[in-house]
Parts: C-alpha cells; structure tokens; sequence
C-alpha cells in the first residue's frame, strides 16, 4: 500500500491508488486477469518481482478483497484468484494498455472478444443514455 497518503482525501481515484498503485501490482492484476496466474511461482517467474514484496501484494490484495486466497490441494501452493472486485479492475488495465499504445509505444498485444477475436475498447458512456462522451466534454461533479 501507499501508506495512507491520501486516504483523507475525497476523491475515488486517490483511494484506489491505495490499493493498486505501488509498482508491480497493475502487473500483478494484469497477468492474473489475462495470464490466468493463480500461484505464486507464476507471478514470480513471469515478473521477476522478489518474493518479498510479491508476498506483501497478494496479501493486500486478499485483504482489500481484490483476490481470494484458496489453499492449494496437499503438496500444491495455495492460489490466488481474483474476485469479482478485482475483475472489474480489467476496464483499468484495458484502458491503460490503450492508452500506452497511443502515447507511449505501441505492444504487440491487444485485448479482444474470446468468443471471436474482435478487439476491444474502452469507451467513456454516458449514465442515463449510453451514448458516447468525447474525452474533452467530461468533467469532475459532485454528487
């Protein structure tokens, strides 16, 4: 965690980067969501990450509900499997892999619809309506 720095405030984003902001936990929710990584030695040997601070994110991670800690049969590790708060986190990841895609470096890989292929993308909707909001009509309200 980000050590509560910004837990007073009142704003959704900055209690979110609580749980997901450190280094490696946005790649440690990608490879579960999309590597379909369960245990331990597959997140380690895909991140290289050190076992330490890989022990502390799926801790965090169980403890803020994003994953579930199921012990493994006898002589297997125990998995972690996302929950449905952490699945809902795909949206994030899709929308920050675009985002790199256009500004950054475009990667070779791309999220798309397992039933046929077709890429996917994430779109800013409104609420009431469904239709399409353009990025530079969107802004900050409160409730």
């Amino acid at each position: 965690m980000l050590g509560r720095l910004y837990e007073k405030q009142n704003c959704s984003a900055s209690r979110a980067l609580e749980l997901v902001g450190e280094r490696w936990s946005l790649l440690i929710l990608r490879d579960a969501m999309f590597g379909g990584y369960t245990r331990f030695s597959q997140f380690q040997k895909s991140l290289g990450i050190a076992t330490n601070i890989l022990a502390k994110r799926l801790e965090d991670f169980v403890e803020a509900g994003l994953m579930d800690r199921r012990p493994g049969a006898a002589g297997e590790q125990a998995e972690y499997v996302l929950t449905r708060k952490g699945l809902e986190f795909k949206t994030v990841i899709i929308a920050l892999t675009e985002w790199g895609d256009k500004w950054v470096r475009p990667g070779p890989i791309f999220y798309c619809d397992q039933s046929d292929g077709r890429p996917v993308e994430v779109q800013l909707r409104r609420a009431d309506n469904g239709k399409r909001a353009d990025f530079a009509d969107v802004v900050a309200a409160l409730r």
